[in-house]
């Protein structure tokens, strides 16, 4: 799909590149926003048919799509363009595997904020602001509806690895649900799971809807409040922790940890999705880029390796950890057991 760097030496295009990069991330909101990979999928395929498609202008779309051409995300052939399949699959809403309603989260406008502000972050050692975590915060309504088409596959593989589709009895606590679907990818697998979804009470709204979208409406019930303060409750077979531990510093997660293992009964388990690096850390490179977002974002906020988490683990009481890169090759799921 999308071009790389045409070199891997540090060359002075190489900088080039990487400074002009926010020019893929900007065209890429506004195809998104014009709805163009949907317009080109339904049958528009010059820059006139998708001016009159997308309510542009025809010099506006023939240098966009000229330059997704160039990037990967169209093919063009004379003066018509057509999608890849990936481009069909994943960027036009006519597919049921869209994702991208997820450009909305990842460039609002606190997150692009804080990046402005990247040089006085590293200087600080974090973001000097701490809406992302420390409060009910309208953009984790904006994450929670634009990042849920992204998680799906994820949370079907998820639920597989822990075993869902034996169909036992479960009660499962989905902490930071945001969307619900990992919770609600576990109660689709098993039809004999009671997921309980913990988060602010707005963002709740969002994964009530998607559980009642996906028929689990009846075994999926919430909790409301700042995970690091409201009861979680007790007796649960499984504590989902994805994509959450990585806000925090080492303490806090340990905190968080201790939290799960008194939340699940004796041989229950803990599931952390995570970002996890080598121990290296720079290594495989989209785990270990990640921190660079959490340094931009978060006042404390890291990627921990599988000896970081497990010794967090075991600071909590949790043991048995086992790990499974996702096949999206992305992020690794690390099961402890108590």
């Amino acid at each position: 799909m999308a071009a790389t760097s045409q070199t891997n030496q540090l060359t002075p295009l190489a900088f080039f590149e990487t400074a002009n990069a926010f020019h893929s991330t900007a065209a890429m909101r506004a195809a998104i926003e014009l709805d163009l990979f949907t317009a080109i999928d339904e049958g528009a395929a010059t820059p006139a048919a998708l001016a009159t498609r997308c309510s542009a202008s025809e010099r506006g779309m023939r240098i966009l799509c000229d330059y997704l051409a160039v990037e990967g995300f169209l093919d063009k052939a004379g003066n018509t363009y057509s999608l890849p399949a990936e481009s069909s699959m994943f960027l036009s809403r006519k597919s049921s595997a869209f994702v991208g309603s997820m450009i909305t989260f990842l460039t609002h406008e606190q997150q692009l904020a804080n990046f402005r502000n990247l040089t006085a972050a590293v200087r600080n050692g974090g973001s000097t602001d701490a809406t992302e975590i420390e409060t009910d915060h309208p953009m984790w309504v904006e994450f929670a509806r634009s990042m849920a088409p992204m998680m799906f596959m994820p949370s079907q593989e998820i639920a597989e690895i822990l075993g869902a589709g034996k169909g036992e009895p479960w009660k499962v606590l989905d902490v930071a649900a945001g969307h619900g679907i990992f919770g609600i990818g576990v109660a689709r697998k098993n039809p004999n799971a009671q997921i309980v979804a913990l988060d602010w009470p707005h963002v709740l709204e969002v994964a009530k809807e998607n559980a009642a979208k996906m028929g689990v409406a009846d075994r999926h019930s919430t909790i409301g409040g700042d995970a690091l303060k409201v009861d979680w409750g007790s007796g649960y077979d499984v504590v989902l922790l994805t994509n959450f531990l990585h806000h925090f510093d080492r303490a806090a997660c340990e905190a968080i940890l201790r939290k799960a293992h008194a939340a699940v009964k004796e041989g229950g388990r803990v599931a952390i999705l995570e970002f996890v690096p080598n121990d290296d850390r720079v290594s495989p490179p989209r785990a270990a880029m990640f921190p660079l977002v959490m340094l931009a974002n978060t006042p404390a906020g890291d990627a921990y390796t599988l000896r970081e988490l497990t010794e967090m683990a075991g600071v909590a009481g949790l043991g048995g950890v086992t790990a499974q890169l996702l096949s999206n090759g992305i992020e690794t799921l690390v099961v402890a057991t108590k």
